[in-house]
């Protein structure tokens, strides 16, 4: 019996991911976000005159009608929303018949220019932040802290994930960071920023744009593309991020909600996941998210990412592209960016494809306990029959 989920008519056709900067000079982030649209086209060997659904946002475009008038594009769907609420918000609106086909897209430049301060979206204006100073690797470390202190987790483990993920960012030429080797040591050795993350634990600031295109399953086998097909997606959310405080027994599981909601929609199990690509602002997530999801009981996350688990040539390699550590970290822009990793993955078309086992399924992840929400989905290389 076929599926009846909407989510399961639809497939990811085509991305394209920008040049990626620390700073990109002579950018915009409305050009930025145009060319991401045109790339994700182009990779789905699509037009504009396909596209009847739109879902744009960055300061430039605060909605996507703009960018629908912009384009000078027929009457669209419009949606909002980043990363995996954009695309599930998407896949929705085409399996109830409102569109055909969408083209998502993100871009930013020029928004942080006071480097000598920690990144404006890091210190929203609320009362935990103004009078104490509660910017967002300081929400993020209470309850990794807590977490750590529970279960006797190791900076050290921290450090192996750190690692692992800027290895592999180091090793693709399009990352940010790329050629910038860090070892579990040099994690360790860099900088206290708010216990228990050194530098080297936490995520960078950026600039890039980011692409994608999803259309219906039927149409998507008249293209000349090898379709990623969405199997599930949950938008997990417990509260206002940045201005409740984050506390490890209401938090500390955020996730553990949407992972059940995907694996039902989709019948698989972890045990069927190949490679996570998960939102890495900071390495104890990484931890934590393995913990909420089952692949490892509470409080064995710490010693299961160790033994080289996790890295590209492991048992279950995560961040492949580099991620927001080492890849790129961009506006809105590095959550569709964990997608598109996946999708490249399954395609056999990533630089950093994972070469000792097939991709077939894909978990994908973003945001995390500190903003109190952890949105989920799972793609794959076949459909939900």
């Amino acid at each position: 019996m076929a599926s009846t989920n909407p989510l399961h008519q639809v497939a990811i056709v085509g991305v394209h991911n920008t040049k990626q900067a620390r700073f990109l000079e002579g950018y915009t982030s409305a050009g930025l976000t145009l060319e991401a649209v045109f790339g994700a086209l182009k990779d789905a060997g699509m037009s504009p005159s396909d596209v009847d659904g739109v879902c744009i946002g960055n300061q430039d475009f605060p909605n996507s009608g703009d960018m629908v008038y912009q384009l000078g594009w027929r009457p669209s769907w419009t949606g909002q929303g980043i990363g995996i609420a954009a695309v599930a918000n998407a896949a929705l609106a085409i399996g109830a018949g409102m569109c055909e086909t969408v083209v998502l897209a993100s871009g930013q430049a020029g928004a942080y220019a006071d480097r000598g301060a920690t990144a404006p979206w890091t210190r929203p204006t609320n009362e935990f932040v103004e009078c104490w100073g509660l910017f967002t690797a300081a929400e993020f470390a209470l309850v990794a802290k807590r977490h750590m202190h529970k279960y006797g987790i190791k900076p050290e483990q921290l450090a192996e994930v750190a690692s692992a993920i800027r290895t592999n960012g180091t090793n693709n030429p399009a990352a940010v960071y790329y050629g910038r080797q860090a070892t579990p040591e040099d994690v360790l050795n860099s900088r206290m920023v708010a216990d228990p993350y050194h530098l080297l634990d936490i995520c960078m600031t950026s600039e890039g744009g980011a692409g994608m295109v999803l259309t219906t399953v039927e149409k998507a086998k008249q293209l000349k593309v090898k379709p990623v097909y969405i199997l599930g997606a949950a938008l997990e959310s417990q509260g206002a991020g940045y201005k409740q405080p984050p506390v490890w027994d209401r938090f500390g599981l955020s996730g553990e909600w949407s992972g059940q909601k995907v694996f039902q929609q989709s019948g698989l199990t972890v045990r069927d996941m190949d490679i996570g690509e998960f939102y890495d602002n900071f390495s104890w997530e990484m931890i934590r998210l393995f913990e909420v999801y089952g692949f490892c009981g509470e409080g064995e996350g710490g010693d299961y990412v160790m033994d080289g688990r996790v890295r590209i040539d492991g048992e279950f390699p995560i961040v492949t592209d580099g991620g927001l550590m080492s890849y790129s970290h961009a506006g809105t822009a590095q959550a569709l960016q964990r997608i598109i990793s996946g999708v490249l993955q399954i395609q056999g078309r990533a630089v950093n494809q994972v070469k000792h086992k097939p991709v077939r399924n894909v978990l994908v992840e973003n945001f995390g306990s500190g903003v109190l929400g952890t949105p989920t989905m799972i793609i794959g290389a076949e459909p939900v029959s």
